[in-house]
């Protein structure tokens, strides 16, 4: 053990987090995946799965070590690069992405010689966010006006969030929420945020009214996100939505301890329990007590960042770790709270604990970004202010 904390730095309580999600992980995982077994193997193996997750968890868990070694004053000169890049990949995945498991939206796309799929909204997301924090860093404190923050910070964030709306409103809604937060506590000026909200919120009007005059342009997503917030809207009708009445079914044979390991029921009938419901399918199994804790643990995880990035040693830093960080907790959060209807579908996973590589491995992403601040407080916070970000920029390059 002493081996490995020669090697592991920064937050010790954040690496604990992670190997213990990454452990919980595989027992839902396993059992809930005995549906896709079902439905694509056609024999009820669900090991193919597992060690699919593994991979994923191995994978996720080598870019955390690697991130969480690349000192945190590079992260503001690789957002630059990396934001054109972003801007690319969105670009191909509207116009080429790939439907994953009869998934109706173009979201993935198929990484060459290698076979996988990757999510690009989600490492868009990530990039987006350094990005916001390194200008909010910069002009911290400096008059601006509100024509040179709409073209180089807002620009940046319209453009982004405008190549994942057609195919992810959810994802897209949750960044700008973590944007505009982000914003706000970096101490953008208020009239200035108000106007933004307004044209976000005529933004997405226009979205909405183009696509329903013109349904061909972005098949059946507007009706899927307007049917999807009606059945949420509409208590009535137990036959509106499938999957929420299969998840509360599912919370309630859980009761107080659950049915056991591997013993759930509703998840031969959930569409997307290894993904997006698995927490109806943990609670089931461990009942009020598991989902109370798994709860409790994204908590200590959001702790536990607010602990990081008060004791960050710049404002770029501060702002980095919650804008890295707290969309990990939100997405927890929204996936809970649409298991239990308190939310409409969103499609949002459970970060670490869900199938699927992309999440985990942008997760892993964000945490790596965490662990280096956390990692390198040793380093002067007069240091980092003092350089210039282009010269961060040249020296990545």
């Amino acid at each position: 053990m002493i081996n490995i904390f020669q090697y592991t730095k920064g937050d010790r309580a954040i690496w604990g987090i992670v190997g213990l999600l990454a452990l919980i992980s595989f027992l839902p995982v396993y059992s809930a995946s005995s549906n896709l077994a079902y439905l694509y193997n056609n024999d009820g193996n669900t090991l193919p799965f597992l060690l699919r997750h593994l991979a994923h968890l191995i994978l996720g868990f080598i870019v955390l070590y690697a991130v969480h070694r690349i000192p945190y004053n590079y992260f503001g000169g690789l957002s630059i690069i990396g934001l054109p890049i972003i801007v690319f990949l969105l670009v191909i995945t509207l116009s080429q992405g790939t439907t994953i498991g009869g998934a109706n939206a173009s979201r993935w796309i198929r990484l060459p010689f290698v076979g996988l799929s990757f999510q690009t909204s989600t490492l868009a997301g990530v990039v987006l966010m350094t990005y916001v924090a390194r200008y909010l860093a910069r002009i911290k404190d400096k008059e601006v006006s509100f024509k040179e923050t709409l073209l180089l910070l807002w620009g940046p964030v319209f453009i982004v969030l405008g190549l994942i709306l057609p195919a992810n409103f959810s994802t897209t809604a949750i960044f700008f929420v973590m944007v505009v937060m982000l914003v706000f506590v970096g101490g953008y000026p208020l009239k200035y945020l108000g106007v933004i909200l307004g044209a976000g919120l005529l933004f997405l009007t226009l979205f909405v009214l183009t696509a329903k005059a013109f349904p061909g342009i972005f098949p059946n997503r507007v009706d899927t996100w307007i049917s999807r917030v009606e059945n949420f809207a509409d208590k009535e009708d137990t036959e509106a939505d499938y999957q929420i009445e299969k998840a509360k079914i599912a919370i309630a044979s859980g009761g107080i301890t659950g049915l056991g390991p591997g013993k759930s029921v509703q998840k031969n009938f959930l569409p997307q329990s290894s993904s997006d419901f698995i927490y109806a399918v943990i609670v089931e199994e461990f009942g009020l007590i598991g989902g109370l804790t798994l709860m409790a643990i994204y908590l200590f995880l959001l702790f536990r960042i607010v602990v990081v990035a008060h004791k960050a040693p710049s404002v770029f830093t501060k702002l980095l770790v919650i804008g890295v960080g707290f969309p990990i907790i939100f997405r927890a959060m929204i996936n809970m709270a649409v298991a239990v209807e308190l939310f409409p579908v969103t499609g949002q996973n459970l970060p670490l604990i869900s199938s699927g590589g992309t999440s985990i491995w942008m997760t892993c992403l964000a945490l790596g970004m965490i662990l280096s601040v956390s990692a390198k407080r040793e380093v002067p916070a007069k240091e980092e202010e003092e350089e210039n970000p282009l010269d961060v920029l040249s020296e990545t390059i």
